[in-house]
C-alpha cells in the first residue's frame, strides 16, 4: 500500500511544478471505479468536499469541464446557463479519453490535453479544501478550490440539481 502512495500523477506533477500546496490520497479500487461518495467514505472525507469532474458539449460544439459535489447531479439547464451556450449535453464516456487523455472515474480538471472551460459548483468556495481525481482511478488530490481554480482558469456558478 505504501508504494501506491508514492506513485506521482501527471496532475501531481503538474501541482508540485507550479507549487500549489496539495495532499495526495490514494484508494482502493476493484474491477470497476467506484461511485464518488464511496470514493469519499473510502478517503474519509465529507461528500461535499470531493468533487467529481464531468465533461459537456455544448449546442455549439464546444466543450465545458463541470467539477460538482460527488453526491449531486449536474443540472444540464443551468450548466449550459452557466457557460451561454443553448444546451449542453453530457460527453459518451468513449469521447472522454481521445478529447481529455483521462479515463472514466479518473478524469481531472487539471492537466486535459486541452484546456476548456471550467465551472466548479459554487458550494466549493464553502470548503477549505476539496479533493478532485489526481487523474487516475484510485487516486485523489486535495488542494484548496481556489489554487485549483486559478489553475484551470475555473470560476464558479450553481449547476446542480436540486436535491
Amino acid at each position: 500500500m505504501s508504494k501506491q502512495k508514492e506513485e506521482k500523477t501527471n496532475v501531481m506533477r503538474i501541482l508540485d511544478q507550479k507549487q500549489i500546496p496539495y495532499t495526495p490520497r490514494a484508494y482502493p479500487v476493484g474491477d470497476a471505479a467506484p461511485d464518488g461518495v464511496s470514493v469519499a467514505q473510502m478517503l474519509g472525507q465529507d461528500p461535499a468536499s470531493v468533487f467529481k469532474t464531468l465533461v459537456a458539449r455544448g449546442a455549439s460544439g464546444g466543450y465545458y469541464v463541470f467539477d460538482i459535489p460527488v453526491a449531486d447531479t449536474l443540472d444540464l439547464k443551468k450548466a449550459a446557463k452557466a457557460v451561454g451556450e443553448k444546451s449542453v449535453a453530457m460527453l459518451p464516456a468513449k469521447e472522454l479519453l481521445p478529447l481529455t487523455g483521462y479515463v472514466h472515474g479518473g478524469c481531472s480538471p487539471v492537466g486535459m490535453k486541452k484546456r476548456f472551460p471550467t465551472v466548479f459548483h459554487q458550494s466549493c468556495l464553502d470548503q477549505t479544501a476539496i479533493c478532485v481525481s489526481a487523474g487516475k482511478v484510485g487516486f485523489q488530490v486535495e488542494a484548496s478550490p481556489a489554487d485549483l481554480m486559478a489553475l484551470v482558469g475555473a470560476f464558479t456558478a450553481d449547476v446542480t440539481a436540486e436535491a
